[in-house]
């Protein structure tokens, strides 16, 4: 029943949800409509508040789109492929398939997110690859769907936007709530709990689902040429009479230079400041352990080129989430939100609502940290208010933005041009498991301490 529900959802989300784009600019309007009619201000008021906004988060937004590069560009590596590879030759069968892919995806994206969708989507196309050579029926929905779930596991780990956006000194809500250490973010009973249930429940709920043998879809055509298609290798390409430019490009000692200089930090920044981390930090950890992975500067710039279209939203989208948190908190309307949320809230209920709220505004903002520019200033107001945890807030807002990804097909789009599959072939099974997952958030807003 509630696989054929979550394939229900999915026929309604691919029929009538638009691009994510839309929702920033519907957002920016309502935002602008809410702030003349609720706190009263002028028309041109609106507009300056709005333009004040706007390019409040040109760091964070760069630093946002850094750790998708990144990231990519470590999954991207030989070294990782030939892991992934490897790994992919493993199961037995679609239902061990389903589980492993979801495992290695929830684990991989709590180390980092975006490590998690590329492994992901490279596990999943492999995995489907190996069984069409062995000749082994596969849901490759469910498969791919799989690939997904880290997306709605990670941001209670060391790469989650929010908590290292707040352990930044700078960040735009420092003087309503300090800097908080990241250590105090993920290591406290609420997340430690949710998190392990996270590595056990999901991919649990993914061997679950799988339907019976005689009622695996066969994949499509297009779908099945794709899969056939070689796969782009990144490597040295041989070029005969190598000018010195191209000898620089390709040198594996400048490269290994580049990488121990970063390395040199990376040691030194953990070894005087212990677990510290801020997206400074995580971005530099990947950027330089890709470099070492590629082995040439040339390498590692053919992996970047091919992971930045996967930043475009946020490219485009921030400076309208940036916007949208200009009008929010210069109007004042942050301040009748807020109440609104603790109007409706009890000490214990304050965080249920808090993760309610967010799961609904993932729909129309599917990015943590562009979620965090519009719905955080609201939060921490209200958890001033009510005299509750900014700490547990702040993961409450983490943890519906998270929950709801399952539904937003989003942030899929990397892993649907990885895996070759469309977003209609993962969406019911992935809001099947998000619909079994939501006790996991819960019960641990309404019940655990942070």
């Amino acid at each position: 029943m509630i696989r054929k529900l979550g394939i229900s959802l999915s026929n309604w989300s691919m029929r009538y949800i638009p691009d994510p784009s839309i929702f920033a600019v519907v957002l920016t309007f309502i935002a602008f409509l809410l702030g003349i009619f609720v706190t009263k201000s002028t028309p041109m008021q609106m507009v300056l508040n709005w333009y004040k906004g706007l390019w409040e988060l040109l760091t964070f937004s760069m630093q946002m789109a850094l750790m998708v590069i990144t990231a990519s560009a470590v999954s991207n590596a030989p070294l990782i492929k030939r892991w992934i590879s490897n790994l992919a030759s493993k199961p037995k069968n679609s239902k061990q398939a389903a589980y492993l892919v979801a495992l290695v995806s929830c684990v991989t994206a709590i180390i980092h997110w975006g490590l998690g969708l590329i492994v992901g989507a490279l596990l999943a196309k492999e995995v489907a690859k190996s069984f069409r050579k062995r000749q082994i029926a596969f849901e490759y929905g469910l498969i791919g769907a799989a690939a997904y779930l880290g997306q709605m596991v990670w941001h209670g780990g060391p790469s989650a936007s929010i908590g290292l956006l707040i352990a930044t000194p700078g960040h735009f809500l420092e003087k309503v709530i300090g800097v908080i250490p990241m250590s105090k973010y993920m290591f406290n009973p609420m997340n430690i709990a949710v998190t392990i249930a996270c590595i056990i429940f999901p991919p649990l709920f993914a061997y679950l689902i799988h339907p019976k043998e005689e009622e695996i879809r066969p994949i499509e055509e297009e779908t099945a040429k794709f899969l056939d298609k070689d796969d782009v290798v990144i490597t040295k390409q041989v070029i005969k009479n190598e000018t010195i430019g191209d000898m620089l490009n390709n040198s594996k000692l400048i490269n290994l230079l580049l990488g121990l200089l970063g390395m040199v930090y990376i040691i030194y920044h953990f070894a005087t400041k212990g677990f510290s981390l801020d997206l400074n930090i995580v971005n530099t950890v990947f950027l330089f352990t890709g470099i070492l992975l590629h082995g040439t500067v040339a390498n590692y710039v053919t992996a970047v080129k091919e992971a930045t279209s996967g930043v475009s939203g946020i490219i485009f989208q921030f400076p309208l989430y940036a916007g949208i948190m200009g009008m929010v908190r210069y109007s004042g309307l942050v301040d009748v939100l807020a109440s609104a949320i603790v109007s409706i809230s009890t000490p214990l209920t304050f965080y249920f609502w808090t993760f309610i709220t967010s799961s609904i505004v993932n729909l129309f903002v599917p990015s943590g940290g562009g979620q965090w520019a519009v719905q955080g200033p609201i939060a921490m107001k209200s958890a001033a208010m009510i005299n509750a945890s900014f700490i547990k807030t702040a993961l409450a807002v983490a943890y519906g933005n998270t929950w709801t990804n399952m539904f937003q097909p989003f942030w899929a789009i990397a892993l649907l041009g990885i895996t070759g599959l469309k977003a209609r072939d993962i969406i019911g099974y992935s809001t099947a498991i998000m619909l079994l997952s939501g006790f996991i958030f819960i019960l641990g807003v309404l019940f655990l301490p942070a």
